[in-house]
């Protein structure tokens, strides 16, 4: 059966009552003409994705090979534009190196060593097309069906990988749960994994990384460099394509539809008062 990816979008924000539209995350060869390089908007991945969320006078973005000057390293490399890290990010991100900005350093992994470690459990990334794009599913027309966006090997067609929601801790315990309508194993659905907040919100479930675990979303983002700039009250929920068509498909049957009055209750209990009784 046919789907679009409005349709989409607009289950995933009915099952979580987010304010905030879904993004979609595709890859094509060719540059999008209803979207604006990534950098234009800001140098930092994470945050040039969190603007088009929220501010709905964004156009979509977009990073290509021909637009990654004035863009963040890092990013460029999580992205999956770049094939090699710096071979002192594993002492940035650890214990600092005399030899790399005067030995500062994140203190986010124990050692290098570990570091190297951790690099290596996620394998090399790479992009299915030049380009990739971010687009609020809601900016999409109803006509855009899925298999539009299903490209294959040697395909110049877009290709849809993932959705990404922001919310808030209800919103996405609602979603978190409703990827759980389905599961059978309960401790491999849903990921909150290290790494900086580009690769919560696109690289991991947009399974740019070669061992990217399948029929996982991923949570976050778990980089505490981002907290001055992402909302304290905000978490991203990332979404492989597979899992949100299944959600999409869900909702009716699911909690958010048959018992909303306990998804999102009107009147709460004050629990420091229950607790004090």
């Amino acid at each position: 059966m046919s789907i679009s990816i409005k349709k989409i979008g607009e289950s995933l924000m009915r099952a979580g009552m987010l304010e905030i539209a879904p993004l979609c995350v595709y890859f094509q060869d060719e540059i999008p003409q209803d979207a604006v390089p990534m950098v234009s908007v800001d140098k930092c991945a994470a945050k040039a994705i969190l603007t088009v969320a929220m501010d709905k006078n964004t156009p979509a973005l977009y990073i290509g090979p021909d637009c990654l000057k004035g863009f963040c390293l890092g990013g460029i490399t999580w992205l999956g534009f770049s094939k090699k890290l710096s071979p002192h990010i594993k002492y940035f991100v650890s214990t600092g190196h005399e030899d790399f900005r005067g030995g500062d350093a994140e203190y986010l992994k124990a050692s290098p060593e570990l570091f190297e470690k951790f690099a290596e459990s996620i394998g090399p990334i790479n992009l299915p097309r030049k380009n990739l794009v971010v687009k609020p599913c809601d900016k999409f027309s109803q006509d855009e069906q899925l298999e539009n966006f299903e490209g294959g090997p040697g395909i110049k067609d877009p290709i849809i990988h993932s959705l990404l929601c922001f919310g808030n801790g209800q919103q996405i315990r609602n979603l978190c749960s409703l990827i759980h309508f389905r599961t059978i194993n309960p401790f491999e659905s849903i990921i909150c994994p290290f790494g900086p907040a580009c690769a919560t919100m696109i690289t991991y479930p947009a399974h740019l990384a070669e061992k990217t675990p399948t029929n996982a979303a991923f949570i976050g983002p778990t980089d505490p460099t981002g907290n001055r700039w992402f909302p304290t009250d905000f978490m991203a929920l990332g979404i492989p394509l597979n899992m949100a068509k299944d959600m999409c498909n869900d909702l009716e049957n699911s909690f958010a539809v048959q018992r909303p009055e306990v998804a999102y209750p009107q009147n709460r209990d004050n629990f420091l008062q229950y607790k004090q009784k």
